[in-house]
Parts: structure tokens; sequence; C-alpha cells
């Protein structure tokens, strides 16, 4: 498994720990930066990153940080393909992937601590889509938004 991991200035610290901690646990990770802490770091740049690794299959699943995880959510569901998700908890990261199929995690730097932030990223990468036929209809739906976009 290829996980693409970016963050912005104020998720930087959190984005080193997540990238050394599944370093640790043997697991692919495709840093897209920033490779040090600085304010001009915006979101939307290492979002749209994380994304096209995603969109180019360079990744599997990627995880975005920034400071409240909002802004990256928004900038990452512009991507055609790319289901992000922000999570703040066990359970939702849980579902996001059992029900949304979510391949991109969005965290928030000043909601969550490294420790729990290390638990719903496992919670997260160890769940998969259940495939169940409501949410593959779902995710159907969510397709046809995408590309009615295109007209």
């Amino acid at each position: 498994m290829r996980i693409a991991i970016g963050s912005d200035h104020a998720g930087y610290d959190l984005k080193e720990h997540l990238r050394k901690w599944m370093a640790a646990r043997e697991i692919d990770v495709q840093d897209v930066g920033p490779q040090a802490r600085d304010p001009g770091d915006d979101y939307p740049d290492f979002a749209g990153a994380v994304g096209r690794s995603i969109q180019s299959r360079a990744a599997d699943l990627g995880v975005i940080v920034c400071s409240t995880g909002v802004g990256s959510c928004i900038a990452a569901n512009k991507l055609r393909g790319v289901r992000a998700a922000l999570v703040h908890d066990i359970f939702s990261a849980r579902m996001s992937r059992l029900d949304n199929d979510a391949n991109v995690l969005c965290l928030g730097a000043s909601l969550v601590a490294p420790r729990l932030a290390e638990e719903i990223l496992d919670a997260w990468l160890s769940a998969s889509f259940s495939g169940e036929e409501r949410h593959c209809r779902r995710l159907d739906k969510i397709a046809r938004l995408e590309a009615r976009e295109d007209d």
C-alpha cells in the first residue's frame, strides 16, 4: 500500500509525526511536502498534490493535515475521483472507509493530538470498503455528480 501525505504549515509537525509512524510500520509513504514549516505553505497546494497522487495511481490512499482539516478536505474533494473525509475520531475513520470508500484522510492538527492521530490513521488503514449494494449505489451517485460538473 502506497500512501501520499502532505500538509500546510499548520499541519507540518503532525504530518512529520505520522510520516515517521507509517515508515516505522514499513508502510510506503510518499511525502508530497512541505519539507519544512513555512507560513507560505498553503493547504490547497498540498491537498492538490495528494489528490493528484491518487488520480495518477502513484498512491493508493492519501493523508492531508492542516489546522482544522476543513480546508484540506474541501480542496481535495475538488479533484475527480478523490473522496476525502475529515475525521477527528476513530469511529468516523473506520466508517469513512467501510461505507464511503474514502481514499483521502484529512486531519486537523489543532484538534487531534499525535497519539489520537495514530489511532485514527490505524483504524482508517485497517478498514476497507464493504462493497455493500447501498454504498456502491451511493458512490455511483457521487460519480454522476462529478461527471455533471463537465456539462
